[in-house]
């Protein structure tokens, strides 16, 4: 099942520094991907955060994979810079995504971030996301691997590349936006109301966000309905 995970810089602090970082985490990226059964369909590399969506093959592959690339990440800034300490934001966060329904809009959310940021004006001007890779023919990704929603977009590659052009002709409603902040950050699940129904019979535990405030009382709703 495919996941969408975000790791944040420790109180939202950079963790890539310069084009060497970003190639580095990349390359781990590629590698841990590799070894722990991952596919990696999107990604995007802001300054202080890192969005993926992937799909594990095994239960823990998208733990132990982010467990050994967040290791050599840090490795590898504490060394280059002489710096010691955490650099990232505890755990990361994810959700589990429907693939008929919220795949491809994942796709859209991630790719477009360095444009709802003000960094650039299209998503394919942006170099460390994976835009140019899913939308361009003639720009190979080593690094992904289509998820059948991508190839169901067209017959042929030519056909793919122009129907995933035309998704992000338009920016993402605002709905739609919250609607993935929160199941990501709150590590819900994002779909339809079967779909998070059976994520939550299947992990036996709330898989959608709850009501917020006090919950109510049977004999406030009784005497509510009086003053009606």
């Amino acid at each position: 099942m495919p996941l969408h995970l975000i790791q944040r810089g420790n109180n939202r602090s950079a963790c890539f520094f310069c084009e060497d970082d970003f190639r580095y985490y990349l390359h781990q990226l590629a590698e841990q991907a590799e070894a722990h059964g991952c596919a990696v369909h999107a990604y995007c590399l802001m300054t202080n955060h890192v969005h993926l969506l992937l799909t594990p093959s095994r239960a823990d592959s998208a733990g132990k994979m982010m467990k050994a690339l967040g290791q050599r990440y840090v490795q590898y800034v504490n060394r280059t810079y002489r710096r010691s300490g955490t650099l990232w934001e505890g755990r990361f966060r994810s959700c589990p995504v429907e693939n008929e329904t919220y795949l491809l809009v994942c796709h859209r959310y991630i790719e477009l971030n360095p444009v709802r940021a003000g960094m650039v004006a299209h998503p394919g001007e942006y170099r460390w996301s994976s835009y140019r890779g899913n939308a361009d023919a003639k720009s190979v990704d080593p690094l992904l691997m289509a998820h059948a929603a991508y190839h169901a977009l067209g017959r042929d590659e030519a056909e793919r590349v122009r129907a995933y052009q035309e998704l992000f002709q338009h920016l993402l409603e605002p709905g739609i936006l919250d609607a993935i902040r929160v199941a990501t950050n709150g590590n819900f699940a994002l779909g339809q109301p079967r779909f998070t129904a059976q994520i939550e019979e299947a992990l036996g535990r709330r898989a959608t966000p709850g009501r917020s405030g006090r919950p109510r009382k049977q004999a406030d709703t009784q005497t509510e309905k009086k003053v009606v």
